[in-house]
C-alpha cells in the first residue's frame, strides 16, 4: 500500500510538472470574483473595489531578459500595486506562439494571485482594427487574429478570477486619417463583436473597452454606449492630451462616464524632458500625478501607471535594482499610501 501512494504522488507531481498552471488556475485561486454593479467594480461580497496598479512591459520582453519571474510581480506589490496589466503585443503573440505565451501568462496570472493582485490582460495594438491598418509593425493584427486572442484567453481563464479584466484593444486611432476611417458605431460594432465572444464561453472577465485619439475620447458613449451589460470604459489622459488645467476638459472628455459606469484608467504617466525616453504625449512634471491622482480619488476612478520597466516610457524605475525614476518616486509613494 505504501508503494502505490508513493507511486501515485510521483505520477501526480509529474502530472502537475507537465499540466503546471492550468492545474494551478483551475483549483487554488484565492481571490475574489470581480464583476460590475452601477458605475461600481465590487468583489463577490459587494464590496467596492477600486483598483491602483502597475504595467507590466510586455511578458515577451520580460521573459527573453529573465525578468519574468516572481520577484517583479514581489516588487510591484510592494510598491503597493492591487493590480497589474499585461500588454501583450500582436508580434510578441506570433513571435511565442499560442502554448508558450500561454505559459507566460499562467506564470504570471500564479504570481498575482499569491501576492494578492488581480490582472488586465491586454491586447496591445495601437491603429485602426477596422481597416487594419497600425501605427507600427510591432501592432500589426487583424480583426480575425484579435477576435481569436480573445476567443482563446476567455476560453483558458474563465474559471479563474484573478484575471478580471480583459482590455479589448489598447489604443484605437485612424492616426488623422493616415490609418483610414472608422466611425464610433463602426468601432462599436466591433468592440460588441469581442465580447460576444468573451461571453460565449461563460467568461467572467470584464471586457474593457476604449476610445479613439489613442484610448483618450469617451465623448461618444455620452449619447451611443457599448450594448453590453457588464462592462467598462478605458482612458489614458497623458498629460500633453490637454492643456492645463487639466480637470475640466478630463471631465468632458471621459471622466464623465464614471458617472454611470465604472471607468479605469489603464495607462496614466509622465517624465521630464530631459528623461531618457521622454517624448511629448508624456512629458510633465509632478503637478500633473497630483492631478490625475486626486481627480481618480474624489471620483473613485480606478488607474494603472505605465510602466514598470527600465527601458519603456516613462519608465517608473532606472535599473533592475528597482530604483524610481522622477514618476517612480511619485507613485510609488502614492501607490504605498492607498495600502494604509
Amino acid at each position: 500500500m505504501k508503494m502505490k501512494t508513493s507511486f501515485f504522488k510521483i505520477i501526480l507531481i509529474v502530472l502537475c510538472s507537465i499540466l503546471g498552471q492550468v492545474v494551478y488556475s483551475q483549483s487554488t485561486n484565492t481571490l475574489s470574483r470581480i464583476s460590475v454593479k452601477g458605475n461600481k467594480f465590487v468583489d463577490a461580497s459587494g464590496k467596492v473595489m477600486v483598483f491602483r496598479g502597475l504595467n507590466t512591459s510586455d511578458p515577451d520582453k520580460l521573459a527573453r531578459e529573465g525578468r519574468w519571474g516572481r520577484s517583479y510581480f514581489a516588487e510591484m506589490r510592494k510598491w503597493g500595486a492591487n493590480i497589474v496589466r499585461f500588454p501583450v503585443h500582436p508580434t510578441a503573440w506570433k513571435l511565442q506562439g499560442e502554448k508558450k505565451y500561454l505559459e507566460l501568462l499562467n506564470q504570471g496570472v500564479q504570481w498575482a494571485t499569491e501576492l494578492g493582485m488581480y490582472v488586465i490582460i491586454d491586447w496591445h495594438s495601437i491603429g485602426n482594427l477596422r481597416t487594419e491598418m497600425f501605427q507600427s509593425p510591432m501592432y500589426e493584427t487583424t480583426k480575425k487574429e484579435t477576435f481569436e486572442f480573445w476567443r482563446t484567453m476567455s476560453k483558458h481563464f474563465k474559471d479563474n478570477p484573478t484575471v478580471a479584466f480583459f482590455e479589448l484593444f489598447n489604443e484605437p486611432t485612424v492616426y488623422n486619417g493616415q490609418l483610414g476611417t472608422c466611425s464610433w458605431s463602426q468601432w462599436k460594432e466591433l468592440m460588441e463583436e469581442a465580447i460576444t465572444i468573451v461571453r460565449a464561453h461563460g467568461c467572467q472577465a470584464i471586457p474593457l473597452v476604449a476610445g479613439f485619439n489613442w484610448a483618450y475620447d469617451l465623448t461618444p458613449v455620452g449619447k451611443d454606449p457599448i450594448n453590453a451589460e457588464g462592462i467598462a470604459y478605458v482612458s489614458h489622459p497623458y498629460p500633453m492630451k490637454r492643456e492645463k488645467p487639466w480637470e475640466d476638459k478630463w471631465t468632458a472628455d471621459w471622466g464623465f462616464v464614471a458617472e454611470k459606469y465604472p471607468l479605469i484608467l489603464t495607462e496614466i504617466g509622465f517624465c521630464g524632458a530631459e528623461e531618457k525616453g521622454a517624448h511629448i504625449p508624456v512629458i510633465s512634471d509632478e503637478s500633473y500625478g497630483e492631478a490625475i491622482t486626486k481627480y481618480c480619488k474624489e471620483k473613485g476612478i480606478s488607474y494603472v501607471v505605465w510602466v514598470f520597466d527600465p527601458q519603456w516610457s516613462p519608465m517608473l524605475f532606472s535599473d533592475w535594482d528597482y530604483t524610481p525614476t522622477r514618476q517612480g518616486l511619485y507613485f510609488k509613494k502614492v501607490l504605498q499610501e492607498g495600502q494604509k
